[in-house]
């Protein structure tokens, strides 16, 4: 897998299993500071922690195969050279669908910021922070620090809004939305990033709303405001919605529930226990020693380098990882060239997968080739006789050194 797509996926699982902490324990309390805190460090986080390597201790509970190759299915009288290309074409174009995907939000986006800044430099008025409009069908909004009003409300309409807007620029909630959309440009395709859309969305509104209410206006007062102001209108995605139905229904609710008490801002260290989890899952390296990869890691033997220097740590994934000469078309064409159903297994009937593990070291060679999961002897031995052919890699890098690199495949026979 390539660097862009780890990164992505390793992102991905970082930000469900925060998610997972803020649905289960914080969503439903009134501490908004706190869960607007949690949701944004989240989104930092989750695309900052896949970017440096942690070691896994030896016999961890995480203990990983390595990095996977596509998997290889052979299939019993089949030319299977007329498959090889087939995963490489599709991881192929899986990239062009991804950059097409945050092509597109970005230049929505990119929309979207830029008629707000024509509303700002149009304005009537250059000293105020209050701008109108009418050509967009929205009770109100705020961004970069002005407030927008549609001008065909009505005068104490609009001034209540305007008060409810003011938190929103007096928190700067402008900046958690344009770092969430940056992260949704990069994430379009995970679903977890829509709910951290949704609820920190929420949670600017349900932070205004209660700040709103401390200034005294009534709270019956101020639910019939939103009420009059529940239409089914266009809001700007860098903006604050004031007119999203669903949203507006669970703020009236908030509204009325009960102060959560301070103490249960601690919950927010639950997300420590997930991200080390999470840490350990996806770490980007390992250290085993021995002989064979997938023995107990405390009966393991030292490697046995030629070189004094060279390094024993094997990774499971590092900043640059292996490349195969001609990339991975050309590594699938030259496994589907060399491998072959083994007469014997198809006189037995025998079938299944196997999956093997072996390590590219730090001058590209292929080095401890082990069989994971087995089959049969005959299908294990010929998956590992074809791995073993493999020619130099280009090895992979970790802080510019070249260092050995754990990797596995399965390898799938079929008699149909």
């Amino acid at each position: 897998m390539n660097a862009l797509p780890l990164y992505m996926v390793k992102s991905a699982v970082f930000l469900a299993g925060f998610y997972l902490i803020y649905y289960l324990f914080l969503g439903r309390d009134t501490q908004y500071a706190r869960n607007r805190f949690y949701l944004t460090g989240s989104l930092i986080l989750a695309m900052i922690l896949p970017l440096f390597s942690f070691r896994v201790p030896s016999g961890s509970l995480f203990y990983n195969a390595g990095a996977a190759l596509s998997e290889i299915i052979v299939r019993a009288g089949i030319n299977n050279q007329d498959e090889d290309a087939k995963p490489a074409l599709l991881n192929g174009w899986a990239l062009k669908i991804y950059f097409a995907g945050a092509l597109l939000f970005f230049l929505k986006f990119l929309a979207d910021i830029s008629v707000i800044v024509f509303l700002i430099v149009r304005r009537g008025n250059p000293g105020s922070r209050i701008i109108t409009f009418e050509k967009f069908n929205s009770p109100g909004f705020s961004a970069m620090g002005y407030i927008f009003i549609n001008r065909n409300l009505g005068t104490e309409q609009a001034a209540d809004i305007i008060r409810h807007e003011y938190n929103h620029v007096a928190r700067q909630h402008f900046l958690d939305i344009l770092l969430l959309e940056t992260v949704k440009c990069l994430q379009w395709f995970n679903p977890v990033i829509y709910l951290f859309n949704r609820s920190l969305r929420a949670v600017h509104e349900y932070q205004a709303d209660s700040e709103y209410l401390k200034t005294g206006q009534s709270l019956a007062g101020y639910q019939a405001l939103l009420m009059n102001t529940l239409l089914n209108t266009r809001i700007f995605v860098t903006s604050n919605s004031f007119s999203n139905p669903s949203l507006i229904r669970k703020r009236l609710l908030m509204m009325s529930k009960k102060k959560t008490p301070g103490i249960s801002a601690i919950k927010v260290v639950l997300a420590v226990p997930v991200a080390a989890a999470l840490i350990l899952i996806i770490s980007a390296c390992e250290k085993i020693s021995g002989k064979r990869a997938f023995a107990p890691p405390e009966i393991n033997a030292e490697i046995t380098e030629p070189d004094a220097k060279a390094p024993k740590e094997i990774f499971v994934v590092v900043e640059d990882m292996p490349e195969f000469p001609g990339g991975d078309k050309a590594l699938m064409e030259f496994i589907y060239s060399n491998i072959q159903y083994p007469p014997s297994a198809i006189e037995r009937g025998i079938e299944g997968r196997v999956i093997l593990r072996f390590c590219i070291n730090y001058e590209g060679l292929i080095e401890n080739v082990d069989v994971l999961r087995g089959v049969d002897p005959d299908l294990d031995n010929e998956a590992v006789r074809v791995i073993k052919m493999l020619p130099r890699w280009t090895p992979g890098k970790q802080g510019g050194k070249p260092v050995n690199v754990w990797y596995s495949v399965p390898v799938t026979f079929q008699l149909r």
